[in-house]
């Protein structure tokens, strides 16, 4: 099996969970590290979190790095309200066995992409960009040795949650995802108009629930926590799957859509501060070097995530 090497940048969060407990399980992916960065969460939180889901998950051989505890320019946000005070629904918090590993997650970055060969590491960025960003302003080559970045973020047609028209991502540190996006890395964004089409309705969430595994159990409890979330903020019975869609889509493209566009972050307007203009259209665009996620294959990703979670010690 060739295995695809891959760190994930996350601020877990409920569906950061869940991509995490589907990547955990995902004997198709050597994962070289989880780094952690402020977002749904404070950076204390995020990592924290990503120590609790790596120990459920047994994968002590993960190290998880700390990041950036705050965007480039801006005051930090969060997203409590959808994720938790806590950042992982109703999941109690615990110190797990393991610590973060010593030094930031922008300088692991930058030593586990260079130290291998140029294009092997992939990276799923599923929280604000900020801790890439600071890679790429210590190495500037890491642009180019980097693999696919596979990125949550943005909105185009679905229009934003966060604002009118940006997404939460983005709009949290739109200049590092300004940053990303100019820098030469291969970009695939995942945005609303993909992640909307991949919902836990309660036929899947019950799937998962029957499954018995302690990650298949902790994937579930993200879930009810979000269904509930939704219908009480939003009301939609079956709440959008963010997160779990850049790591699907590196174990199993054929899942998606994708169509070449040049993508750039507004930074100057707070009417509009994080909206992402995709476009499509080569002679206006000048070149077309990102690719955008226009649909889904909602089945297809619940059965990437109940494999994935259904090995493992039983709750």
């Amino acid at each position: 099996m060739n295995r695809q090497s891959l760190i994930i940048d996350c601020d877990p969060g409920v569906d950061d969970a869940v991509a995490l407990m589907l990547a955990f399980g995902a004997a198709e992916l050597e994962l070289l590290a989880v780094t952690a960065v402020a977002g749904n969460a404070p950076v204390d939180r995020t990592a924290r979190n990503a120590r609790m889901l790596r120990q459920i998950a047994g994968r002590g051989d993960v190290p998880v790095f700390m990041g950036a505890d705050r965007p480039l320019r801006r005051a930090p946000a969060g997203a409590g309200e959808f994720h938790g005070a806590e950042g992982l629904g109703d999941l109690a918090p615990f110190e797990a066995d393991i610590p973060c590993t010593e030094g930031h997650a922008a300088d692991a970055l930058v030593e586990r992409v260079m130290r291998r060969p140029a294009g092997s590491v992939a990276l799923a960025l599923l929280g604000p960009m900020t801790n890439l960003a600071l890679a790429l302003r210590r190495e500037p080559g890491l642009a180019r040795r980097l693999g696919p970045v596979a990125a949550m973020g943005g909105a185009r047609t679905e229009g934003g949650n966060i604002t009118a028209s940006a997404e939460f991502n983005v709009w949290s540190d739109p200049e590092a995802a300004a940053e990303v996006l100019a820098s030469g890395c291969d970009v695939v964004l995942f945005g609303l108009d993909a992640t909307h089409q991949v919902r836990a309705t309660e036929t899947r969430i019950a799937a998962l629930e029957a499954i018995g595994t302690a990650k298949a159990e902790t994937a579930a409890a993200m879930l009810r926590f979000s269904q509930r979330v939704e219908r009480e903020i939003v009301g939609w019975d079956a709440p959008p799957v963010h997160d779990p869609c850049p790591v699907a889509w590196l174990l199993k493209p054929e899942l998606f859509e994708l169509a070449p566009c040049r993508i750039r972050v507004e930074t100057d307007s707070e009417l509009t501060r994080g909206h992402t203009a995709v476009e499509f259209r080569e002679a206006v665009a000048g070149g077309r070097p990102h690719r955008w996620a226009t649909a889904a294959d909602a089945d297809g990703v619940f059965a990437l995530i109940a494999a994935a979670v259904g090995t493992g010690r039983t709750i």
